[in-house]
């Protein structure tokens, strides 16, 4: 690998804002997101999207996504875990599996049904070289490589009707995992939630649009100072130029590849 990609180092910044629909009715974000950097210059990131029509929907989110990274970062894992197809994407499957797992055994724990801690999830394991990511229901991955290209890592599955899509909790959740291995150089990674799915995907032809995604992984890459920059993605979300094009929920996870 040329050395002058293996000096830089993953910088992420990531938020989840509660939709103008839910702060009306005073519910709660039913989002959540979570990310671990490992040794090896390795980043694992997690978005999820606790169902609407689920009461426990922010529970499902919040267990999910931690439960998935955790099984990912107890393997201590390295580059060489992912240099071929099948151990990359058995990685991603157990992560999935796990994270369903967890988020049953909260359901029994609480005393409700699975289907009351619904939530889709995205889960993604990036180097400067390779991105692994795993899916399940609507939302996107997204990968710049070196060259400035955008490519979709993932395919929202939106279900056959609107508002629907499929769940962890579903009987059937394993046999609708989408798991990807895209190898290229990568500068940047994005994770997002269903609510900016309309405003960051061409839905039509399934491409990312650039100047959505273009300014905000050059914010990123140049933030002096990562806390402030989540403090002003938080007020990005927020702005009316979203909110007045989503009333959902709102997840956004951005890493960008900087010295």
């Amino acid at each position: 690998m040329n050395s002058s990609i293996q000096q830089l180092r993953w910088r992420v910044v990531g938020a989840s804002v509660c939709g103008t629909s839910h702060v009306r009715n005073s519910q709660l974000c039913q989002d959540a997101h979570h990310w671990e950097m490992l040794p090896d210059n390795i980043l694992v990131a997690a978005a999820a999207d606790g169902a609407g029509s689920a009461s426990l929907g922010k529970v499902g989110a919040m267990v999910a996504v931690e439960a998935a990274i955790e099984n990912i970062s107890l393997k201590q894992i390295n580059r060489d875990t992912l240099d071929q197809d099948n151990s990359a994407k058995s990685l991603l499957s157990e992560a999935i599996l796990a994270a369903k797992t967890a988020v049953e055994e909260e359901a029994i724990a609480s005393n409700r049904p699975p289907k009351d801690l619904a939530t889709t999830l995205i889960v993604v394991v990036a180097t400067p070289v390779v991105a692994v990511v795993a899916q399940i229901g609507d939302g996107v991955a997204v990968a710049k490589d070196n060259m400035g290209n955008l490519t979709a890592l993932t395919v929202p599955d939106s279900g056959e009707y609107i508002n629907e899509t499929s769940f962890l909790t579903s009987p059937t959740a394993l046999d609708s995992v989408q798991v990807n291995v895209w190898r290229q150089g990568i500068t940047n990674i994005a994770l997002l939630t269903d609510g900016l799915q309309m405003l960051a995907i061409n839905m039509s032809v399934g491409l990312p649009h650039k100047p959505f995604f273009l300014p905000l992984f050059d914010f990123v890459a140049n933030a002096e100072e990562l806390k402030g920059a989540k403090e002003q993605l938080v007020k990005f979300l927020r702005s009316d130029k979203i909110t007045q094009r989503t009333d959902d929920d709102l997840t956004l996870i951005i890493a960008a590849l900087s010295d």
